[in-house]
């Protein structure tokens, strides 16, 4: 195959692939707009409760079993509290970065609300709702006690009392705790601590067992995440490559450690494994909610499907509390941004829910180069373009090779017409008497391309920082640009791609093949229309990158025309 006929195949399948992911861009666009007006429509309202189905899950030195049910239970229970008919109430709970609603019926966090995050910038009064219980997602965070003497079975949740409906840390605390407390039977009182610190995402989660009682009190800790499998409410926004960030459950096992599974996966493959200082999770795009038990201590970890919900889960070992004596038992709650560096220190392995797919190894330092221009720049935009700029400067000499090469193509042009019209439709010749042309000017027709394309792992990484990173939701650059990570709203930025991607292919030589030159001239309309639908951070990437292509593509093209004319 010649040269000729290989960088024209190249190119149709460039084309084709941009086409077939442009077409699926704009379905899932389509999609979600079609979602968000059923999302308007709807009446927020509670969801009706599935139905529980009673779960076996074995003494702690036994293997985990996963089977249906909302409440996980221990072989041979025969301590089951008995059924609580009182109408639930809420408690709700207020700190400077978390908004929560308690249930006292089981203790669940049946809402969560982030109020340092919006859920769309054009209502600025309304945070982003993490969990919640409506007609539209089913999200909540359980927790309580079974085996022995626990209060939760598949029939019934204990109902918790509160001193107060509404608990708000104050301006000059650094600590709030709100006390659920529940009398299980005469000389056992059980209090569920949630313990929310400032500035935190992380809730402390403790079970106070007061046993004042003549009799062993043994009982074992769980939590769980229950989610249905709609769609993410923070993944609308801007373009994704035809890619949906991630839904699902995550985890770290001894043999990964960073496992993740689709909730679509589940009902063929529940995940089950025992680990020491583990967590388990729910992750969607920018935020998480997740589990993470006490330390030192091995615990049983889970994710499955049932009645179409989707859990997450842990449970721990039987505790034993001796009579007239007390005993605790901890657990952490994360509910909160993707923040890694916040993550890291929370549970190992915990931030690597912030997912840069397989190309993390170059996104990693991207993302740590951007977070340092930042802190220099104080805009997320300017930070962009600085990491463009020193992008730019690592590939400089590629670069410069790449456009030697289309400088020196521009160079031979006419002499390559001349041989067009030497040998008119005869291909074989014209094409050994270009290959020809190219070895005595000591061309390499590819030369071009091979930079580009080492380039593109940096492109493929950053797109995915930019997708990730939640510090990039809602941030401003300059003018109407409100939010890098959703779409440009006017279509400007993609216009001045285009723009220039237009122009630079103009110092650029045109094919000789005729078909080539049609295609290179709609690429950068291909492009524009494709990159309509990008995030503007990735965007401006894109725009800055070319403007400093053209400059040193210019600069180089000029200078060997120079030497060309002299010569």
């Amino acid at each position: 195959m010649n040269t000729a006929n290989l960088s024209r195949y190249v190119l149709l399948a460039a084309i084709a692939a941009v086409g077939f992911m442009l077409l699926v861009e704009f379905n899932q666009f389509k999609n979600e707009q079609q979602r968000n007006t059923i999302l308007a429509n709807n009446v927020t309202a509670e969801a009706p409760a599935a139905t529980a189905v009673p779960v076996a899950l074995p003494q702690p030195a036994a293997a985990t079993v996963i089977t249906p049910g909302d409440v996980p239970q221990f072989k041979n229970d025969e301590s089951a509290t008995a059924a609580f008919t009182p109408a639930s109430s809420v408690v709700r709970v207020t700190s400077d970065v978390l908004d929560l609603s308690i249930d006292l019926q089981g203790g669940d966090i049946i809402r969560a609300t982030l109020p340092q995050y919006l859920a769309r910038l054009d209502t600025p009064d309304q945070p982003f709702v993490l969990l919640e219980k409506t007609p539209t997602l089913t999200y909540v965070a359980q927790s309580g006690l079974v085996g022995p003497q626990g209060t939760d079975t598949a029939t019934a949740r204990p109902l918790f009392s509160a001193a107060a409906s509404t608990y708000t840390l104050g301006d000059t605390d650094e600590q709030l705790h709100v006390d659920l407390v529940f009398e299980q039977a005469p000389g056992v009182t059980l209090t569920k601590r949630f313990t929310l610190a400032r500035g935190s995402y992380q809730i402390r989660m403790s079970y106070l067992i007061n046993n004042q009682s003549n009799q062993l009190w043994q009982a074992a800790l769980y939590g769980q995440l229950k989610r249905d499998s709609s769609a993410d409410p923070s993944a609308a926004g801007g373009g994704s490559l035809g890619v949906q960030p991630f839904l699902g459950i995550a985890s770290t096992t001894d043999e990964d450690r960073f496992y993740k599974e689709a909730f679509k996966k589940l009902p063929d493959d529940p995940f089950a494994t025992r680990k020491n200082d583990g967590w388990i999770a729910v992750i969607q795009h920018y935020f998480l909610s997740a589990w993470i038990p006490e330390k030192g201590v091995a615990v049983d970890y889970s994710a499955f499907q049932s009645n179409a919900f989707n859990y997450a889960r842990f449970t721990m070992p039987l505790i034993a509390v001796q009579p007239g004596s007390e005993g605790i038992i901890n657990a952490s709650l994360y509910l909160g941004p993707k923040d890694q560096y916040s993550l890291e220190t929370i549970a190992e392995n915990l931030d690597l829910s912030v997912d840069y797919g397989w190309l993390w190894w170059i996104a990693q330092p991207l993302f740590w180069v951007l977070t340092f221009l930042y802190g220099i720049f104080g805009n997320w935009g300017f930070a962009i373009i600085g990491l463009t700029v020193l992008v730019k400067a690592l590939f400089f000499p590629l670069s410069a090779a790449s456009y030697r090469s289309m400088a020196n193509m521009r160079r031979v042009q006419p002499k390559l017409v001349e041989l067009k019209e030497r040998y008119g439709d005869d291909k074989q010749k014209m094409s050994q008497a270009m290959m020809e042309l190219y070895r005595k000017e000591k061309i390499n027709p590819l030369g071009g391309c091979l930079p580009i394309l080492i380039q593109m792992p940096v492109f493929i990484a950053l797109y995915w920082v930019l997708l990730e990173s939640v510090e990039l939701r809602h941030a401003p650059f300059i003018g109407y640009i409100h939010d890098l990570s959703a779409m440009d709203p006017y279509f400007i930025m993609p216009l001045i791609m285009g723009a220039s991607m237009f122009f630079q292919q103009k110092l650029n030589p045109p094919p000789p093949d005729p078909m080539q030159a049609k295609i290179m001239q709609w690429m950068p309309v291909v492009f524009t229309v494709f990159f309509l639908w990008f995030p503007a951070g990735l965007v401006l990437y894109w725009v800055v990158n070319n403007l400093l292509s053209i400059t040193q593509q210019w600069v180089i093209t000029r200078n060997i025309e120079r030497a060309a004319a002299g010569a």
